[in-house]
């Protein structure tokens, strides 16, 4: 039986400026459910994430702005978190942790910069929303064994996205190399393994 991580929950006091926030952000409206006594509903999803956020009136009783450490992982913190400043988001400079393996709670032990040698797991950028639930980029190139051992994508629209990305980066590959890569698409799948955390 799979235990899938489906939702997050977010307690927010104003449901259209945190919406705002989080389609600035980049992320997709799902839903925006609105009934006759004033509950409502706004699921949104991050890009490339299985898992997704709802936020509301009467989703939940927690104090808006308490939920802290939501992390998103991405292939390049520095990237992302550039991406992110494109669209108007304010977010930290990135940063590791002084004793090298998960970051700490707030800022405590924080030293400026990526992770020396780049590991995955290691690097991070934060940043909240209006209410201040608070968001951790981390980066992660290779999972650790056992996290994953097949590839699924839930809609054609994931596949094209994972294509896209993989395009992105070929080209970087190739500019690297310095001329065309005859086995593209081994290097495609290999890609494609990796960000959906398949070790290939």
């Amino acid at each position: 039986m799979d235990f899938k991580l489906e939702v997050v929950v977010l307690p927010v006091s104003d449901v259209d400026r945190a919406k705002a926030f989080y389609q600035k952000a980049g992320f997709r409206e799902d839903v925006d459910y609105v009934a006759t006594d004033g509950f409502r509903v706004v699921h949104v999803t991050p890009p490339g994430s299985a898992s997704s956020i709802i936020i509301g009136n009467g989703v939940t009783d927690a104090a808006p702005g308490s939920v802290q450490g939501v992390h998103l992982v991405v292939d390049d913190v520095v990237a992302a978190r550039a991406e992110l400043i494109a669209r108007g988001v304010e977010v930290s400079e990135v940063f590791h942790d002084a004793g090298g393996v998960f970051h700490h709670a707030g800022t405590r032990d924080r030293v400026d910069g990526p992770q020396p040698e780049r590991r995955s797991y290691g690097s991070f950028a934060s940043f909240s929303d209006p209410d201040g639930n608070g968001f951790v980029l981390q980066e992660v190139t290779v999972r650790q064994p056992g996290r994953i051992t097949e590839v699924r994508y839930g809609s054609v629209a994931e596949v094209e996205q994972a294509l896209r990305d993989a395009a992105i980066a070929h080209g970087r590959h190739e500019a690297e190399l310095g001329h065309e890569d005859p086995d593209w698409p081994t290097w495609y799948a290999g890609h494609m393994a990796r960000a959906a955390g398949l070790d290939s």
